[in-house]
């Protein structure tokens, strides 16, 4: 049980009545009570605008206000509708016992009363004050950890979807997925795909006669420029080597058509590169090289990974951009083979390549009048 102690409280008695005020006062101030008297409702009004007692006994019959309007008025007062009011009353009829609780009151005590009871009651009211009091804290404490609890979450969600953005800036979304998932490693074969390598020509030279902020500002607009490009043909990014752009068609989603988007893409970089130059007597010269077959990709790293692609197709598309001619397309004869009727191309020749030997090339020129689907 709440135990009450006695000289925290303050009570409010209003009766006009001299002598109760002084029995009932000598009763509270024995047990310890600090106690304010006053012997009218309006004093007792007066009073409460500058001072808040824990508890108020209040006497019904009283010449300007009654206990009844002083009560209804309090209830009424946000500042004090909390205040428990004990009416004290030689009216004893059922009428006035209900009229008191109806307007406000907490308990009722005929007179005359009998110290121990009034003693009784108080501290009732006062512990039940005292826990209400108790609760509402408890229930503000509860809220405000429910708001810190809802901020940290929505923190949590923002830094998770930032953290998510992140990944699907570096990763494809398919990849992405499975990683989060703890899939293990991530490592898949494709059959078919199409790579495509672009770079651009003598650029490291160029660049160690320009302010390095002005070097990586002019890059970030030429590789945004392919970023939205490779995503307008649904094509994947792999990733970008200094001034070396990688871009894959076909996986890890298939797309039907990856050729033919890897070629619609190749001629739209090129466009791409006319609005950009180092200046005006040195243009940016793009190379790109194109091939296509099986490759293997997957995730490599623990830190800072990235996803990837390996195999033959992947050198010789390589070796195509390399050993290609600035502002040209070159091609493999798969390639060749598979959109000679979409495109129109002009062939090389046998141009030896690396590890490869001599292998036939040819330059993609632009899309054909008239093509089938792929």
């Amino acid at each position: 049980m709440q135990t009450i102690n006695p000289s925290d409280s303050l009570i409010l008695v209003v009766d006009d009545n001299a002598v109760n005020l002084h029995f009932i006062s000598m009763i509270l101030e024995r047990q310890g009570y600090q106690v304010l008297t006053v012997n009218s409702g309006a004093a007792a009004l007066t009073v409460l605008e500058s001072c808040m007692p824990d508890l108020i006994l209040l006497d019904i019959l009283m010449p300007d206000l009654d206990g009844y309007e002083v009560c209804s008025w309090l209830k009424n007062n946000l500042v004090t509708e909390h205040l428990p009011i004990i009416f004290l009353s030689a009216l004893d009829a059922i009428f006035d016992k209900v009229k008191a609780f109806e307007v406000g009151g907490v308990d009722y005590i005929n007179k005359p009363f009998q110290a121990p009871e009034v003693i009784a009651r108080i501290n009732n009211q006062l512990r039940i004050q005292t826990l209400q009091r108790e609760l509402q804290n408890n229930n503000e404490r509860l809220q405000q950890q429910i708001v810190a609890t809802q901020t940290a979450e929505a923190e949590l969600r923002q830094q998770k979807d930032a953290a998510d953005r992140l990944l699907l800036n570096i990763l494809p979304f398919p990849i992405a997925q499975r990683l989060k998932q703890n899939q293990g490693i991530i490592a898949d074969a494709f059959g078919d795909v199409s790579v495509l390598f672009a770079d651009l020509v003598d650029f490291t030279h160029l660049a160690s006669t320009k302010d390095s902020k002005d070097l990586v500002t002019l890059l970030n607009r030429i590789f945004s420029c392919f970023d939205d490009l490779t995503e307008s043909y649904q094509l994947e990014k792999i990733k970008t080597i200094g001034d070396a752009y990688m871009v894959v068609g076909g996986l890890p989603l298939y797309h039907e058509n990856h050729t033919t988007a890897i070629a619609h893409l190749a001629i739209a970089m090129q466009r791409c590169m006319s609005q950009f130059e180092f200046d005006r007597s040195h243009p940016i010269q793009l190379r790109i090289g194109i091939n296509l077959g099986p490759v293997t990709a997957g995730v490599i790293g623990k830190k800072k990974f990235s996803y990837d692609l390996w195999g033959d197709t992947v050198n010789v598309a390589s070796r195509m951009e390399s050993n290609g001619i600035p502002n040209t397309i070159q091609v493999t004869q798969p390639v060749y083979d598979r959109l000679k009727t979409k495109f129109c191309f002009q062939k090389r020749g046998d141009v030896d390549i690396k590890g490869r030997g001599e292998m036939t090339t040819y330059f993609l020129l632009h899309e054909a009048d008239h093509h089938a689907e792929e």
